[in-house]
């Protein structure tokens, strides 16, 4: 016959044994005691949870990562997009994490979910594309506001992905093409003025020195004979090609008649 004495002992050994629980240091155990929490959540190490009195519940302080699904969105300006984030926070009261919210995970899910249509649906298509940024601190602001309840913290929102129909690619592309379009036009416009300026002050210069354009005749007939081709150039004087033209001119005049 087995002595109760033996047994006793024993059976407290192995309840004690079983009764110690270890937590590695980014965890915590929220620990209900006859149904009420207690006031400060264990751990890291080791800790003694004697049950059926005490439960304990164990919760990472680790950041998570939560991928919202594609949301089917409609901007401002009545574009539909399907969009998807991903959200990063991490648990910072065990205790709220526990006792405020039945899944913490689904909750947060679901609300970045709603937040994520909800504010996307205010902006623009243009403003959704190129402001991305300003748009993620936008949603972390509300989703860290509504965790906090919660004993969350709500870290970083990122939008990773905005897809498009076929057609607002294509009119996007248009749109892009036309605009570089107008931009090689007015660089070209640019450069048209600056060109007249400049030659308005060559020919300022010319007019008050006239022997610069025989030296610039001179330095063209160099250059076109640089270049070992078979065209032929008879350079004539200017003041010649003038007296030329001013004896044409008298000659068609008309002659006097005389009675």
């Amino acid at each position: 016959m087995i002595d109760i004495w033996i047994v006793i002992p024993v059976f407290v050994i192995l309840y004690l044994l079983a009764s110690i629980k270890v937590l590695r240091e980014y965890e915590r155990g929220v620990v209900f005691r006859l149904g009420r929490v207690l006031a400060q959540a264990k751990g890291p190490g080791i800790v003694l949870v004697f049950a059926p009195i005490d439960r304990m519940v164990r919760l990472s302080l680790r950041i998570e990562a939560l991928e919202v699904p594609a949301q089917d969105v409609v901007t401002r300006d009545n574009v539909t997009v399907k969009v998807n984030a991903v959200i990063f926070f991490r648990v910072i009261d065990p205790r709220l994490a526990v006792l405020e919210v039945s899944n913490f995970l689904y909750a947060t899910s679901q609300l970045a979910q709603t937040t994520l249509r909800s504010v996307l649906g205010e902006a623009e298509l243009d403003e959704l594309l190129s402001q991305r940024g300003k748009l993620n601190l936008r949603l972390q602001s509300i989703l860290d506001q509504h965790t906090a309840s919660w004993g969350m913290k709500v870290t970083l929102v990122e939008v990773k992905q905005v897809e498009l129909a076929e057609q607002m690619i294509r009119a996007i592309a248009r749109q892009a093409e036309a605009e570089r379009e107008r931009r090689a036009k007015v660089i070209h416009a640019e450069g048209e003025y600056l060109a007249a300026e400049k030659l308005a002050m060559a020919a300022a210069v010319i007019q008050q020195q006239p022997a610069a354009i025989q030296l610039r005749y001179l330095q063209t007939l160099v250059e076109i004979g640089a270049e070992h081709n078979t065209t032929i150039v008879f350079p004539l004087p200017i003041d010649l090609i003038t007296s030329i033209t001013q004896v044409m001119a008298g000659s068609k005049s008309p002659v006097p008649s005389v009675f």
